[in-house]
Parts: C-alpha cells; structure tokens; sequence
C-alpha cells in the first residue's frame, strides 16, 4: 500500500478520535438535506434549513461543513426557446411593472412556459404562480406545447384557490396566452390579463427564476429517459418546492408554510 512500518504502526497505536452524538447528527442532517436537494443548496441555504432544525451553526462552519464532507454544488446550463405571438392576438397592458410583491395570496398571479428535453422528445410545462408566497398553484406537462397547455394550468389554479373577481394573471406574449381562446377563459374566471414587455425578460422574473432552479437545481442533475419519468420528475419538485425549499421573499419559510404562518396572524 506504500505505507512505511513505522507509519503503519504510528497509525495502529494513535487513539480512534470520537464523535461526538450531537455532530454526528448534523453531519447526517446535512448530507440528507443536501442529497434531497440533488446537490443544489449551497452554504447560506443549508445554513437555513440546519438551523429551522434547531441546529446551530454559522456561515462559516457550514462551509467548512461542506467542505469536510464534500457537498459539491453542481449545476447544469438549461436552454431557453421562446414563442411569438400571431400579430392578430391582441396584447393586455403591463399591469404589475415589476411589481412582484402583493400583500395577500390569490390578489397577482403568474405564469409562463419552458421547454423541458427527454429521451424521447420534448415536453412543455406551463406553471400559474402565486406572487404573494411564491407558490406553484396550478401547472400542467403535455408534449405538445398549445393554448390547452396554459388553458389546463390555469383552470387547474382556479379550481384549488378558488380566487376572488378581479385577480392580475401576468404573463409574457407568447402565442399561447394572447390567443382569443385564453382571453375568453380568464374573462368567464374575472381574471384581469397582465402582459410584458417584448425582450423585457425581468418582467417576469420570479417565474424565469423559478424554471431555472427546476432545471439547474433538479432534472438537469439525472437523466430524464422518458416523458412519463419527466412528469414524475416534475411533480416531485413541486412537492419539494412548494413544502420543503425555503425562500428569502418570504422570511426564509417555503411557500407552503408562508401561507400558513399568514392565516395564524389573520386569525
């Protein structure tokens, strides 16, 4: 093995060092908490889900915790195709303005569209978000990328939230969403269509931010061989996302139990 005898021996005679429980708990929390995230949380973010488990540690040994146990952050570059619309579509007015912080959930959506690649070809996701907590309320998967994509996340958004007359849903001006078929089912809901600008990507940042975590943070890290493996995949996120992955917006809470924390203090 290359090791010199007296070397052997020097290490056969040195005293096991011991861990202590309590550490070896962390070590164990942290490699499970970062496994879950498919390698993508780096320090701050372990920090904040170390501590919401009672754990205390800083910046500083976090880091030094990753370090030791070699929790490499590991990201893959997505890709980007965007949509046109037909110049007969008509466009809605810029409602939010950047403006990504209502004071109550169901008052602003939003929603978009990305391309996500299989073995077998690709598949589209269009998502409905609830600006106030960041949460995922309504999303639909198909292979073919048409205004049923959008018209399904969205009827499925409705049907759960259930939101008042007069609701902003923001969103790009791909073809999709300023076909006249969108329009007449946002108008029978009450919904009020918000649009962004053309090549204004940060006029719907949160939602692009949202797609870059799925991609970079989640199904770029396995391979995704299958449509049916890809839905599966993509359903697991939201799960993660919305009860598990914790954001700054909302007081470092995920969006689950930002909403939640907000009906206590109603109550």
């Amino acid at each position: 093995m290359g090791v010199s005898r007296s070397a052997y021996y020097a290490w056969l005679n040195r005293p096991v060092k011991r861990i202590a429980p309590e550490l070896l708990n962390l070590y164990r929390r942290a490699k499970a908490i970062f496994k879950n995230s498919r390698n993508s949380l780096g320090y701050r973010e372990l920090k904040k889900r170390l501590c919401k488990e009672g754990f205390q540690v800083s910046n500083y040994g976090v880091q030094q915790l990753m370090k030791k146990l070699s929790l490499t952050v590991t990201q893959r570059v997505a890709y980007k195709v965007r949509t046109k619309r037909k110049h007969s579509d008509s466009v809605a007015d810029n409602l939010l303005n950047q403006n990504f912080n209502p004071v109550a959930a169901n008052q602003v959506w939003a929603g978009d569209v990305t391309y996500l690649r299989t073995g077998e070809g690709w598949m589209y996701l269009a998502i409905v978000m609830d600006l106030y907590s960041r949460r995922i309320v309504g999303w639909h998967i198909d292979k073919r990328m048409t205004t049923d994509l959008v018209s399904k996340a969205m009827i499925k958004a409705y049907n759960l939230r259930q939101p008042p007359i007069g609701l902003v849903f923001h969103s790009d001006r791909g073809s999709q969403y300023t076909s006249k078929r969108y329009r007449h089912l946002l108008a029978s809901y009450g919904i009020r269509a918000s649009m962004g600008y053309v090549g204004a990507c940060w006029d719907n940042a949160v939602v692009e931010r949202f797609f870059g975590s799925l991609k970079h943070d989640w199904l770029l890290k396995v391979p995704q061989p299958t449509r049916e493996y890809m839905r599966t995949d993509v359903a697991a996120y939201m799960r993660y996302y919305n009860l598990e992955r914790l954001h700054t917006a909302n007081g470092d809470l995920s969006p689950a139990e930002y909403e939640l924390s907000s009906l206590r203090k109603v109550s």
